[in-house]
């Protein structure tokens, strides 16, 4: 596997020899400072150019970076490719580059966009400075008491989808109900917990994967027991760790941020799952 230092030289050597490039930067978590490097970061990276067509016309332009398991083109068929194209790679020596050429008349807005951004070279001073990357626009956000009823509202409100999904043995219905729809949920008032302990300045990653940093070792194991196998059995019992969590936690969030915790709402939507989840199959009505 080529090292770090290995791919940047080849991503800058290319840069600085192609006079169609004229700026690079690097975005993604091998900018964010408080990312834990680890051996499947990907290199995130833009190139600035004159013009996109001729580096979208040649198939073979990328064959410099190395030898390809396979890749994606994410702009083909979309409006934008006239003015930005992209090769996401895998490598076969484990390294993976998301690449882009950008038209140079969009660079400067497109780079603001991003906090999350470190100028790697700038042939022409085309882009404007940039502060230190950070990861500041993926804080938990502070929630006000209105965002705080509706993920609770949302939450206990589709559980009653998840019951009769259970009912009727419908496995990928209710899976795909709870982690769709309750788990982001769920997440919220994790985050919110997390974001009081943290004063609301961390990011908690994509999907909440990184929550554990924050959370007790109990708080994270309840999480994650509630991805359930795929028999009626294992999602019951997770879904029913599920509601105890999300009840627990809400109640929390409520009392800290003087909010109003609909009770009444979520005593009787859990006690409805676990009525509904207990019929027998061959129930004719629901009671």
């Amino acid at each position: 596997m080529r090292s770090e230092s290995e791919m940047f030289a080849l991503i800058l050597h290319t840069a600085e020899e192609d006079d169609r490039i004229r700026a690079v930067w690097m975005n993604g978590s091998r900018t964010n400072p408080n990312a834990q490097p680890d051996i499947f970061q990907d290199y995130d990276i833009v190139y600035v150019t004159n013009e996109v067509e001729t580096f979208r016309m040649d198939p073979h332009w990328i064959d410099r970076f190395g030898e390809r398991l396979y890749m994606q083109l994410p702009e083909k068929g979309e409006p934008h490719a006239a003015f930005c194209w992209g090769w996401l790679i895998q490598f076969a020596d484990g390294n993976r580059l998301d690449l882009h050429v950008l038209k140079k008349d969009f660079a400067a807005a497109e780079i603001k966009k991003d906090k999350l951004c470190r100028i790697l070279l700038d042939k022409d001073g085309i882009l404007p400075e940039m502060p230190p990357s950070t990861d500041a626009d993926y804080w938990i956000q502070r929630p006000s008491e209105e965002n705080f009823l509706a993920v609770c509202n949302e939450f206990w409100w589709c559980l009653n989808n998840v019951a009769k999904g259970l009912w009727r043995k419908e496995i990928p219905y209710a899976q795909d109900m709870v982690n769709t729809v309750l788990r982001p949920q769920l997440i919220h008032i994790l985050s919110w917990k997390i974001g009081l302990k943290t004063n609301f300045t961390v990011s908690i990653g994509k999907s909440g994967k990184e929550m554990w940093r924050w959370l007790t070792k109990n708080e994270w194991e309840a999480f994650l027991s509630t991805y359930a196998a795929g028999s009626i059995t294992a999602m019951k019992e997770a879904y029913i760790q599920m509601c105890l969590l999300f009840d627990a936690t809400a109640r929390e969030i409520a009392v800290s941020f003087g909010f109003c915790y609909n009770k009444a709402e979520a005593d009787n939507s859990f006690s409805y799952f676990r009525h509904v989840i207990d019929l027998p199959e061959n129930a004719n009505a629901v009671y």
